[in-house]
């Protein structure tokens, strides 16, 4: 049962925030362009070779996953805070974002697999902040613990190519949990689905020396899919908190299912 707070008034959802909600559900689409595809495309093939390893070097990559976003929510937090000045705004761009990704990743792939691996924590952490940026201009607070645990929500939202990627709007209605366990849970529901993801960019960067510019393309393309990604997801949340969830979600999948355009409702 939700819970209905009578100081709240909602704003009609008139023609022009329908308008921002559709281009929100368009926004998703674009997301899904050709670089991601051939990037997928280019992963998929040495992701079928990864299906192929032993269970122990998968569950690495489940692992790596895991503990990559666990790091990133704490260290994206720190890296945004006072001690860092001018530092921490200098590097809170999307540009930046994609230059420090790009580099990660071309210094990720320069050693094959095992570097690779090393750069995981650095890339996601990369996106995480560029998650974070986005939140910040849709008014949430970038380094509260309820916007971070968003932020997470977002890894969650598909790859290129899948066919189930996007929002997952299911969870919109409920309060977050902020303790430790609920984070662990949280965590522990992406990871597997970011792993996969994470299968494509190794796959990408596993030969050395080639692998650093397919690491360095990836990378920056990935931080353009999650930044598109948090574009929807924060701009649904704050469409929802001015106009209520029912009318923005019925219209959001309203638009979906026209266009054809994937949500995840897992």
């Amino acid at each position: 049962m939700k819970v209905i707070d009578p100081e709240v008034i909602l704003a009609p959802f008139d023609a022009e925030a329908q308008l921002r909600v559709t281009a929100l559900a368009l926004r998703q689409r674009k997301a899904n362009g050709l670089l991601m595809r051939v990037i997928n495309f280019a992963g998929g093939q040495v992701e079928d070779g990864l299906k192929l390893l032993p269970k122990g070097t998968r569950s690495q990559i489940e692992a790596a996953a895991r503990s990559a976003l666990t790091q990133s929510y704490e260290m994206a937090s720190r890296s945004r805070g006072a001690g860092w000045g001018a530092v921490g705004r200098s590097l809170s761009s999307d540009r930046a974002h994609k230059v420090l990704g790009t580099i990660s990743g071309a210094l990720g792939g320069l050693g094959g697999l095992p570097t690779a691996l090393a750069e995981l924590p650095v890339a996601t952490t990369v996106i995480f902040r560029a998650v974070q940026g986005v939140a910040e201009q849709y008014g949430e607070d970038p380094i509260s613990a309820e916007t971070r645990m968003e932020c997470l929500r977002v890894f969650g939202s598909g790859g290129p190519g899948e066919q189930d990627d996007g929002v997952d709007t299911s969870f919109f209605g409920a309060r977050l949990s902020l303790t430790g366990p609920a984070l662990h849970s949280l965590i522990g529901k992406i990871a597997p689905r970011f792993a996969t993801i994470l299968g494509q960019k190794l796959a990408s960067q596993a030969v050395p020396v080639i692998g650093a510019a397919a690491g360095a393309g990836t990378n920056y393309a990935f931080i353009d899919y999650y930044v598109e990604m948090a574009h929807v997801h924060f701009g649904l949340r704050q469409a929802v908190r001015a106009h209520g969830e029912d009318k923005v979600l019925t219209h959001f999948h309203k638009v979906l299912a026209e266009g054809k355009v994937p949500v995840n409702r897992a």
